[in-house]
């Protein structure tokens, strides 16, 4: 994977005012798609994939531009801003979820495995994310742990793939209160085996 970073003056741009919504700073395609990896990096995503990716749940198996034994020969703008149902779980309960999506919906041209995305645009929001490693290890271990003892072909990926529908329909039902409560019990029932990443999320919100 591609070692990106962001430029000087950009930094010292959002050193500066990091909250700023209302004025635009031109972005290339390669230094947005770095802010992402970085962040992916920052909150620990790396320990969660690698339980899915040994469970065969690799979110790139079947992508064109992944060479055997290299990887990625083609990062974009659509797989950097994708999330598992793990990951957007993980966002979700330490409320930075909505950030994430924030940032991405200014990034043009996002398609499936492709994109589109002009080499240089604006965005008017930068992303930062927390070092949560601790959450993510937490995470991991539990979903380690139910992958051993649940003998189920695909068991960890069919429980991310109801992770990922439950808070996709959750950001979907934000009028909606009823329905919102309802996905919010489901969600809170698949996270019921994940002992290790409760204890540290109450860590987390100071309870």
């Amino acid at each position: 994977m591609p070692d990106y970073t962001v430029k000087d003056q950009m930094q010292s741009d959002w050193t500066f005012a990091p909250e700023r919504t209302t004025h635009a700073i031109t972005v290339s395609k390669q230094e947005v798609i770095g802010m992402g990896v970085q962040a992916l990096q920052t909150i620990g995503s790396d320990a969660i994939c690698k339980v899915c990716i040994y469970n065969g749940g690799s979110c790139c198996q079947g992508c064109h531009h992944l060479a055997d034994g290299i990887g990625c020969q083609q990062r974009n703008t659509s797989c950097t801003a994708w999330l598992c149902g793990f990951l957007k779980l993980l966002l979700h309960e330490t409320g930075l979820l909505q950030e994430w999506n924030h940032f991405w919906d200014q990034v043009p041209g996002q398609g499936f495995r492709e994109d589109s995305t002009p080499e240089t645009f604006f965005v008017e929001k930068h992303l930062h994310l927390p070092d949560i490693r601790k959450l993510s290890d937490a995470l991991a271990a539990d979903l380690d742990e139910l992958a051993r003892s649940h003998i189920a072909i695909g068991f960890i990926i069919t429980l991310q793939n109801k992770m990922d529908k439950q808070i996709d329909q959750l950001d979907e039902c934000e009028n909606n209160p009823k329905k919102k409560n309802k996905i919010n019990r489901k969600i809170k029932l698949l996270c019921s085996p994940f002992h290790r990443f409760q204890k540290e999320l109450q860590q987390y919100n100071g309870k």
